[in-house]
């Protein structure tokens, strides 16, 4: 059986830090930054980004449809 490795990308500029990406994670790849964005928001990000097995739990859970998961096979 393939390998799946996923990747996510947030548009950080829309994204408002509402955390539901990182709750709905089951690999607790997602985590929210430090750093601010033009908003004034932590974003979020890939702070595992090895652990992302692809499921787009988190897309389906963002109301802002800040995130797009792409999928990969190894």
């Amino acid at each position: 059986m393939a390998k799946i490795k996923g990747a996510v990308v947030v548009d950080t500029e829309r994204c408002k830090g509402c955390d539901l990406c990182v709750i709905a994670c089951p690999s607790n790849v997602l985590g929210l930054a430090k750093d601010l964005n033009s908003k004034g928001y932590n974003f979020s990000y890939m702070a595992r980004p090895d652990d992302c097995v692809g499921c787009a739990a988190c897309a389906y859970v963002c109301p802002d449809a800040c995130i797009t998961v792409y999928k990969v096979k190894l």
